[in-house]
């Protein structure tokens, strides 16, 4: 954690994080998760549903923006809560710079039981992700 405990305040913003999504990120996760969904890997397939490309896994893009919370935290198991809603997809081009996923976030609320709750914002293509993207994080 980059910002001691004693400095810690509703409104203190975490390092940001930037992370690139690759087709061959893609394919690490689909190994990992078991999720070959062609809308992961095939341009034609996700043009034929209506995509505008290939999109990464939104849980390739959920444990991504979580990551900004648990650099900061140093030890992912003070991670308590963490949920987002999907607002829109991350496209992934097919070449080797892939999809910029930019992710910030801040801290919302600071408990009495020592527990704080981060909002997080990730941004791609200039739009934002995801929604309501909120972790429940112990501080002690």
């Amino acid at each position: 954690m980059s910002t001691p405990l004693t400095e810690i305040e509703v409104g203190t913003e975490l390092p940001p994080l930037t992370v690139q999504l690759t087709r061959a990120s893609l394919v690490r996760y689909a190994g990992a998760s078991a999720d070959f969904n062609p809308i992961h890997y095939s341009d034609r397939f996700a043009g034929a549903i209506g995509l505008p490309g290939v999109v990464a896994h939104g849980m390739l893009t959920m444990a991504s923006a979580a990551r900004v919370v648990t650099d900061w935290l140093g030890d992912p198991g003070r991670l308590i809560e963490y949920g987002v809603r999907f607002t829109k997809p991350v496209v992934v081009p097919d070449d080797d710079k892939g999809a910029t996923l930019e992710i910030s976030a801040k801290v919302a609320a600071i408990n009495e039981d020592g527990t704080a709750r981060i909002d997080i914002t990730a941004i791609a293509a200039d739009e934002k992700v995801l929604g309501q993207a909120r972790a429940l994080v112990r501080l002690t």
